[in-house]
């Protein structure tokens, strides 16, 4: 089957202002960000990319832009259930505010209970993006061959519960994988089980530099904004 290379998105105009974007209308891509798109064509230039697709979300829209009109006859395609997850009342607010909330505990120490007010629940977020998957996995093998590689941009939760299940981690074991910005994440499908072969690489190891500030012990909600 095929290999799955999941790019997050570039950093986005959310990440830098501390937001939890969701599906909120306007994200794009902020200055770093667009130059994290515009590397990603040479950071795949051995790869073989038969298809690309991509959430339906502006930022994700972007990133994959540049690559798109690298290899002009690659095919694209847009597909839903790789959006981010909906954060329904929760989308578009402060992610300091939202630390107090009670629910967050919950996201962070027990996912698979998790469902946000007005939103998607966790375990449904991570089913759509399986399920996705597989359905493209089974397309590219078809169209292109078992040894095809295509690529998905997508987002940090999204992504995060990719690789768990790929890994048969349970959901609320997601939170400790870590993806930053216009990370590469590469899952290689075979018969019998997926293969982890890179997960969150950058190309930069700035974000392992000590930080004035420690982190917190939480995961952070939609991904994070990566290095400073």
């Amino acid at each position: 089957m095929p290999t799955l290379i999941l790019v997050r998105h570039g950093r986005s105009t959310a990440n830098t202002a501390g937001l939890l974007a969701g599906w909120t209308p306007g994200v794009a891509l902020d200055e770093r960000g667009t130059e994290q798109a515009a590397a990603l064509p040479g950071r795949l230039a051995g790869l073989p990319i038969a298809e690309v697709v991509s959430s339906p979300l502006q930022r994700c829209q972007e990133t994959v832009q540049p690559l798109l009109e690298a290899r002009p006859d690659v095919p694209s395609h847009t597909e839903e259930r790789i959006g981010e997850a909906h954060y329904g009342d929760w989308s578009g607010r402060k992610l300091a505010e939202l630390t107090g909330e009670p629910l967050m505990e919950v996201v962070q120490a027990h996912p698979s209970a998790a469902a946000f007010p007005g939103g998607e629940s966790m375990r449904a977020m991570q089913s759509r993006a399986a399920e996705a998957v597989r359905e493209w996995n089974a397309r590219v093998e078809r169209d292109h061959g078992a040894d095809a590689v295509y690529l998905m941009c997508s987002h940090g939760d999204i992504i995060k519960s990719l690789v768990a299940d790929a890994l048969g981690l349970h959901l609320d074991l997601f939170q400790r994988i870590s993806v930053e910005p216009c990370s590469i994440t590469a899952i290689r499908y075979t018969r019998l089980r997926p293969f982890l072969v890179r997960l969150g690489d950058t190309g930069d190891f700035a974000s392992l530099a000590p930080r004035a500030e420690p982190p917190s012990g939480d995961a952070p909600v939609g991904g994070g904004a990566g290095a400073p």
